[in-house]
């Protein structure tokens, strides 16, 4: 316990105001209405000296912001600027000594102020509370305990269910270990201001209870594909919630897997792409919060379009038809994992020819010359990057997330495949297979690709990339640098670190999360320095810069936090 003497009786009635530190804590001990009061000198919005403001009834004012604070329990009747910690003052003789307050609910204040800046859409709140946590309980807990107080709120305050937030933070949270260490609290407050942002103005999620009886999770599973087919999504959540307390890990994929792949591409790939960052989700909160999370998808997954109900996957080509074998009857059974790198490699661009029908049998015969279904989906996911690195920039600029849609679905479809081998979901692969033949006309012509250009390569210097973020239009130099970096033998986890600054850099919309998220996943699922993984990583250093510079808000804020934990006087700045 700190404590100190501040100053005399005599000058604190006299002046009002004593100023002074109790170890390396500044304080400032105010006189009104016969007491004496003690806080924190700094405010704990933007950290301006709180003895340069004025206490009036006993509230003191702030006088940079205007934050108004209760002087005896410090708390703010501003919630953007936080409580300012108040300590006890003893009047010993003539001295005021003051003690600081102990803090020992740090980490539960921290918590609290998390939530109420993703209640109110705070982002210097929610950055301060990130930071705080990752230094008080290290980065490890620090980023589970951020993650899962996002995680639970959006699950809460959003009465359509999962959504854009939730799939953002997931996929900060997936790559969080592959950002440089300085910019993980970034990547935090980029997806908890996305849940922020999808929840505000929406109504709360009342869940509905599980159903009492014992079902067989098989049982569970045909009625949640029945009421997902008939849009019954209060039918489906509970479903859902009951398959949660009784179902093991790899029966609920199958299950939920199945549901959204009974129809052709449903929502043009964000249910599938949602339904796999559930399971991640959990992954990283513990399989025990199955039932909060899980039936989040049920009324989005209900009400999801579904693509061959629309003209484009009939005419000119009917790919719902010629799905229709796999849909009806499940993937063929998958070979024993006997492709090779190169066998994937050939069948990707075998997915990228002109007849759709040359795409169902590339796979049907890749699966009877012994391809899993991980690598089929590996295929597809890798032909579906390949529409990026081949996007021309003649095409509407719109016209990016055509082929973004096709590569982060394929990247879901990947990654459940591979936590639930089953033939009904693999259904999937060839969705999505069906959808990279389908923007092909996104890469007519087709830009060529990095290593093929007539131009010298360039040298392998990835700081030449941030004059691509910084010049609209450099999508072509930014796909290079990257590619020649990976090929050259450099480490490529650099380039991963070096597009999720770029990423983070800027005030991004949702697209752009899912494109690095699944380019990481992707480019990881090849041998480090190969073909295959430096066009993945172009094509995502392509679609980065496609899209920036933006205004870079909030990075700045979470700079600005950053600093006012180091105790900068940002105030006393030009």
């Amino acid at each position: 316990m700190q404590r100190a003497t501040i100053g005399s009786l005599a000058e604190l009635r006299s002046t009002g105001l004593l100023t002074g530190k109790v170890g390396s804590q500044p304080v400032c001990v105010f006189w009104t209405e016969d007491q004496a009061f003690a806080v924190d000198d700094r405010c704990p919005h933007m950290g301006f000296p709180l003895h340069r403001g004025t206490v009036e009834h006993g509230l003191l004012t702030c006088h940079w912001h205007h934050a108004r604070f209760d002087l005896a329990s410090g708390g703010t009747l501003d919630p953007f600027a936080d409580d300012v910690r108040t300590h006890r003052v003893d009047i010993a003789g003539d001295d005021v000594v003051v003690t600081l307050h102990d803090e020992a609910s740090a980490v539960d204040r921290h918590l609290r102020r998390l939530e109420e800046g993703l209640e109110q859409g705070l982002n210097l709140v929610i950055a301060k509370a990130v930071l705080d946590l990752l230094d008080r309980l290290g980065p490890a807990r620090g980023a589970a305990a951020a993650f899962a107080t996002g995680m639970q709120f959006g699950t809460r305050n959003r009465d359509a269910g999962w959504g854009a937030g939730l799939t953002v933070l997931t996929a900060m949270m997936n790559v969080l270990d592959r950002l440089d260490p300085a910019d993980r609290g970034l990547a935090l407050v980029h997806g908890l201001a996305f849940v922020s942002r999808d929840t505000r103005g929406r109504p709360p999620r009342f869940p509905l209870a599980p159903l009492s009886s014992a079902i067989p999770p098989e049982r569970l599973a045909s009625w949640y594909r029945r009421f997902l087919d008939t849009r019954s999504g209060d039918a489906a959540e509970r479903v859902l919630a009951t398959a949660a307390g009784c179902a093991d890990q790899a029966e609920l994929a199958r299950m939920m897997g199945t549901g959204v792949t009974d129809h052709v591409f449903v929502d043009g790939g964000h249910t599938i792409d949602f339904t796999n960052k559930a399971f991640e989700a959990l992954d990283h909160l513990g399989w025990e919060r199955a039932a909060e999370v899980l039936p989040t998808l049920a009324h989005q997954s209900a009400a999801a379009s579904r693509s061959e109900e629309t003209g484009t996957w009939r005419h000119p080509h009917d790919l719902a038809a010629i799905l229709e074998p796999v849909q009806h009857g499940g993937a063929p059974e998958p070979g024993d994992d006997r492709a090779s790198d190169q066998d994937i490699d050939r069948l990707a661009w075998t997915l990228l020819e002109d007849q759709p029908s040359g795409v169902v049998a590339g796979l049907d015969d890749a699966c009877r010359r012994g391809a899993s279904y991980e690598q089929l989906a590996r295929a597809v996911a890798y032909a579906a990057a390949l529409r990026l690195v081949r996007f021309h920039t003649q095409n509407d600029h719109a016209d990016w997330d055509e082929v973004h849609h096709g590569f982060t679905a394929a990247n879901a479809v990947h990654q459940l495949t591979r936590r639930a081998p089953d033939r009904w979901l693999a259904r999937g692969i060839y969705q999505v297979a069906a959808k990279v033949f389908l923007d092909r006309f996104l890469n007519v012509p087709a830009a060529r690709l990095p290593g093929r250009r007539a131009e010298a390569s360039p040298p392998a210097d990835l700081d030449r990339l941030q004059e691509c973020w910084d010049h609209q239009g450099m999508v072509d130099e930014a796909g290079s640098i990257v590619y020649h970096w990976v090929r050259s033998g450099k480490d490529q986890g650099a380039v991963i670190a070096r597009l999720g600054a770029a990423l983070l850099a800027e005030d991004a919309e949702f697209h752009w999360y899912q494109t690095y998220e699944a380019a990481v996943r992707q480019a990881s699922a090849w041998p480090a320095g190969s073909e295959q993984a430096a066009l993945i990583l172009a094509g995502a250093a392509r679609f980065l810069a496609a899209h920036t510079p933006t205004r870079r808000e909030l990075a700045q804020v979470v700079r600005i936090a950053t600093r006012l934990r180091r105790g900068d006087a940002l105030y006393e700045e030009l």
